[in-house]
């Protein structure tokens, strides 16, 4: 075991681990000047010193210096209220250079001495030419760091579909990987518009009630197979996983919810054999029912036109029957 404490150089980032040395006293919101392989910073820490498993730790651990000192908060601050004219002069130059390349932020380290430049493109750029004339005017180093989309709506900030601030820039420190497949198990209209955030990636959000989705699908029969309930055979078109139920459409042509504990009996091998819930087996399984209901109908519009036609057939018979024998009657005058 390896006694740690965990720190971040921004908030709602990711949590590194650092060596506390003597500074075993260390609480949540000190600050406290770290060595780092880029030189010393000033992190704050959010964990105070704990023990951890060795497997955890990745890398060399560095070791916390020391407290940060009031003007180390100082001198950070002042800074930072230089970003703003920083962040402005890079668009100008960036500008002057004709460069495809959108800068998004510009942070100082906490004694001025590097500047990070945050910016996305869609291509790689060939930025040393704006690196040299950036140093030349800034009068510091020049770091230049391309970002995704998902790590430039964490930076600028905004509003989600919900309402409410985004989760990335509020308390979600790392991003999780979310798949489409996630949005399937929850039954959601596979729309970019509708399960998109911000940033045009899936939403984050499809992976918190993910696993629950998972277990409660478990429980359920798949999309289309033909199952028994107590009203009789049917097939499933549609799952309610939170409420463990599914829409059956029965035999007499009507649709009914079961919960899944009711139905009796499930008929395996008649599902979709892929993921159980895709839009086309869907659809496939309704235009089959419509099918079968046309189906139904046209035989019996047939059996209720048979009789009129089989009376017409009679009543011309019995015309001709009648033709016949009065020209024999003549025939025989």
């Amino acid at each position: 075991m390896q006694t740690v404490i965990g720190a971040v150089f921004k908030p709602v980032t990711k949590v590194y681990y650092f060596d506390p040395a003597s500074l075993l006293d260390l609480m949540p919101n000190d600050f406290v000047i770290v060595d780092t392989a880029k030189g010393r910073e000033l992190v704050q820490i959010v964990q105070s010193p704990h023990s951890v498993a060795e497997e955890e730790i990745v890398g060399e651990m560095k070791q916390v210096v020391r407290r940060a000192t009031p003007w180390d908060m100082l001198e950070q601050d002042t800074w930072r209220h230089k970003e703003a004219e920083a962040l402005a002069v890079c668009r100008k130059i960036v500008a002057e250079h004709d460069l495809e390349m959108k800068i998004v932020r510009c942070e100082y380290n906490f004694d001025g001495g590097r500047l990070t430049v945050y910016f996305a493109a869609d291509d790689r750029i060939d930025f040393r030419a704006l690196v040299r004339d950036l140093a030349r005017v800034m009068q510091a180093r020049i770091e230049m760091r391309q970002i995704g989309v998902r790590d430039e709506a964490k930076i600028l900030d905004g509003v989600g579909k919900c309402g409410r601030q985004l989760c990335c820039t509020s308390w979600l420190r790392e991003f999780a990987p979310v798949s489409i497949r996630m949005a399937k198990n929850q039954q959601l209209p596979l729309n970019p518009d509708e399960i998109s955030g911000v940033c045009g990636r899936l939403l984050c959000c499809l992976s918190y009630e993910d696993p629950v989705y998972k277990e409660a699908n478990k429980k359920m029969p798949k999309l289309g197979s033909e199952v028994t309930t107590p009203q009789g055979l049917g097939r499933v078109r549609h799952l309610h996983p939170l409420k463990e139920s599914v829409t059956v459409y029965l035999q007499n042509n009507v649709m009914a919810e079961f919960l899944v504990d009711e139905l009796i009996t499930a008929k395996k091998g008649s599902s979709c054999g892929t993921c159980g819930g895709c839009t086309v087996k869907r659809r496939a399984t309704a235009e089959e029912d419509n099918e079968q209901m046309r189906a139904e109908r046209q035989a019996e519009a047939e059996e209720a036109a048979e009789p009129v036609e089989t009376a017409e057939s009679g009543s011309q018979r019995r015309n001709r029957n009648r033709s016949r024998a009065r020209r024999r009657g003549g025939q025989g005058e």
